[in-house]
This record gives structure tokens, C-alpha cells and sequence, in this order.
């Protein structure tokens, strides 16, 4: 079983990700730990990474859900904000999709509030410019607290198995 969690940064790919990786008994990984040295440098200085600069490592992250199916599955927290990565992710017809959505100033406080992290809050409009909604997955509102998403994507992620 291979589960991926969208979203701009600050919407709680990691918190919903890791629900899912304990209730499922799955390896949890986040996206961000696979970035190469430069796109870490890069987006500290406070720029965007540009399609160039993501190609490796989503590559990268492609090539570990692959590895991951082989041992029974994984969870991945990816913004994975076009169209175009996530085709590059979807190694497989049986990817769960999780998207979460939600108020641009509830995820600015968010960003805002957190410590040590590359992500800048500054950097949280190009994101939400870059995404582009999928017609597809699970969408989730971030209005919800994170048991309740969690339980909610739980419960898609079961329908969609017992209908392959």
C-alpha cells in the first residue's frame, strides 16, 4: 500500500502522514529529508525551487516508493504541487491520494509558528500559486482537527482497497 499526502507547506502533510503510517504499520517518509544540499540552500535564502530544481528529487522519491512497495508499502508527505510531480509519483494504479487544503492566513499562523525549518512563511503564496488542484484522492479540509483527518483518510484508503 503506497499513501502520498499533498499540500502546500504548513497544511499538515507530516501530522496527517504519520497518523496514517502508525495506523497502517507503514514506513513513513517525508519529502523534505530527500531534498539535495543546493534546493535546501536555496529555499532558506527564501526562493522557490523551480521545475529544474525538483526533477531529481522527485525522481528520488519516486524511486523509494518503488523500493517501498517491494516491502509492503509506505507513507509519503509530499506538497507535490503540479500535476506533473505527481504523475511522476504515481508509480503505481493503487497510490492513495491524500490532498489537504485549507485558509491561506490558518496556514500562514502556522508556518509562523513553526522553529528550524527551511520553509520560509514568505514563501507560502508561490506555493499556493504553484498548486494545481487534482480532480482526484481524497481532499481534506485543514479546518478539521488532525484525529479526524486522520480517520477520515483511513476510512477512504479502506473503501478504495476493498473495491480492488
Amino acid at each position: 500500500m503506497l499513501i502520498i499526502v499533498t499540500g502546500v507547506s504548513g497544511t499538515g502533510k507530516t501530522t496527517i502522514g504519520e497518523g496514517l503510517s502508525n495506523h497502517f504499520k507503514l514506513p513513513f517518509f517525508d519529502a523534505d529529508h530527500f531534498h539535495p544540499e543546493k534546493n535546501i540552500e536555496k529555499m532558506s535564502q527564501g526562493f522557490p525551487l523551480d521545475d529544474q530544481d525538483r526533477m531529481p528529487w522527485l525522481q528520488a522519491l519516486a524511486n523509494k516508493l518503488l523500493e517501498s512497495q517491494q516491502s509492503g508499502g509506505a507513507v509519503l508527505a509530499c506538497s507535490a504541487l503540479k500535476e506533473a510531480y505527481r504523475e511522476i509519483l504515481q508509480v503505481n494504479q493503487q497510490v492513495h491520494w491524500v490532498h489537504l487544503k485549507g485558509d491561506r492566513d490558518l496556514i500562514w499562523d502556522r508556518m509562523l509558528a513553526r522553529k528550524n525549518h527551511y520553509m520560509k512563511a514568505s514563501m507560502l503564496d508561490s506555493q499556493i500559486a504553484t498548486w494545481e488542484d487534482p480532480s482526484y484522492g481524497l481532499h481534506l479540509s485543514i479546518d478539521e482537527t488532525p484525529e479526524k483527518m486522520v480517520s477520515e483518510a483511513i476510512s477512504y484508503i479502506l473503501k478504495k482497497e476493498a473495491a480492488v
